[in-house]
């Protein structure tokens, strides 16, 4: 998806098509109504269910969906297609909302931090519990949402037929209200003791740990680890490597920032851990090359374990060549074997066997070379996510 800017709307009967429609804010909108940019999605993730559903706003807001549709179908996918099995489109609802990050603003360098939400990772679940990684331009929050019961005070622990006292009505109160009753001096028969009980669950979200101070530049990725106890986050010159449980410190394992700022060549887009070896990651840069690295070969890992990129057309160059060749987002498959990455242009799919080039590439906008010059001229050169 394009940013999150991409939502599926899903229809109420299975047998029909599934429709796409594109959305940049939740909610329906009248023809001519202003969108407020705070509103606009900026980040969007599923968990590896598939039944919870994140989204991040430039206001700084995470937003949580759950999956309502049943699936009562057994068998693997391939198993279903032969059978003929209906396709069920999946259903979401509204879960819960929290503000993950407020503006800030950076005094040693005076610099705005925005809120805006550049990217959201889920965690390992636990105890029926969510987690979740969001962050903005410098700063990475762990969060946890969990159902918790509201206390309620329902009820007398004495009946005010046998107190003599009927002034005193029963009646419920939520989370610690105060009835209003009319005590008269009746001794011991006058006292009523209040009876604590659940009621419904709400889904409460609260932040674990913060994480900042550790980027110069602007992150552009966070990635959690198969190891269920680390994660990275990138900026466009280093990549750190944090344990969930400590916010104080982080180790750096990357780093291309060249001794004078002048040589520099490239710069890092986008990070993603492997999802099942936990030492490997992959990096993407601006030049259109993809690296992936073993943590076990050193502490920083300024060398790669293997080098993708596109071989070179021959032909003339011109100055938008490298800009369109820009890696601006990966993602590995589920199973560990491929790999995706998104350029201007196109989405390539990579065997992480196979580093001679991609083993499939999908045009997507085509449409748009002959428009190059104009976009750049505009700055219409939105940020691509695979």
């Amino acid at each position: 998806m394009n940013g999150g800017d991409e939502v599926v709307a899903a229809s109420a009967d299975p047998s029909l098509p599934l429709e796409w429609r594109f959305s940049q804010v939740f909610g329906e909108r009248s023809a001519g109504e202003e969108v407020q940019e705070v509103d606009i999605i900026s980040a969007i993730e599923f968990d590896n269910s598939g039944d919870h559903l994140a989204t991040g706003d430039r206001g700084g807001r995470v937003v949580l969906f759950e999956r309502t549709d049943t699936n009562n179908s057994t068998g693997t996918r391939r198993e279903l297609e032969e059978t003929d099995y209906p396709l069920r489109h999946p259903e979401f609802r509204y879960k819960t909302e929290f503000q993950s990050h407020d503006p800030e603003f950076d005094y040693l360098k005076s610099l705005e931090i925005e809120e805006k939400i550049n990217k959201i990772r889920w965690c390992q679940t636990a105890n029926g519990a969510l987690f979740l990684l969001s962050t903005n331009d410098k700063t990475i929050k762990f969060w946890k949402v969990q159902d918790k019961k509201i206390k309620k005070i329902c009820d007398m622990n004495s009946d005010p037929s046998r107190t003599g006292n009927g002034t005193i009505t029963s009646a419920c109160f939520v989370n610690g209200g105060v009835p209003e009753v009319n005590n008269s001096l009746g001794g011991i028969s006058s006292l009523r003791l209040p009876v604590v009980t659940s009621h419904e669950s709400s889904p409460v979200a609260k932040c674990r740990k913060v994480y900042a101070h550790a980027h110069d530049y602007h992150i552009n990725s966070i990635s959690n680890n198969s190891d269920g106890e680390t994660f990275i986050s990138a900026d466009d010159l280093r990549i750190n490597l944090w344990n969930m449980e400590i916010n104080s410190q982080s180790f750096n394992i990357v780093d291309v920032k060249p001794a004078k700022m002048e040589d520099l060549s490239e710069v890092i887009t986008s990070a993603e851990f492997h999802p099942t070896h936990c030492n490997m990651l992959a990096y993407s840069s601006s030049k259109g090359s993809i690296r992936l690295i073993d943590l076990r070969q050193s502490a920083l890992c300024d060398s790669h374990s293997k080098l993708f990129e596109e071989p070179e057309t021959a032909g003339p160059k011109s100055f938008f060549t490298e800009i369109i060749a820009s890696v601006s987002d990966i993602k590995f498959a589920k199973e560990g074997r491929y790999l995706l990455s998104r350029d201007y242009m196109t989405l390539k799919l990579w065997d992480i066997n196979m580093d001679s080039g991609p083993v499939a590439t999908f045009q997507v906008h085509e449409y748009l070379k002959p428009k190059v010059s104009f976009l750049y001229s505009k700055r219409v050169y939105l940020r691509s996510r695979a």
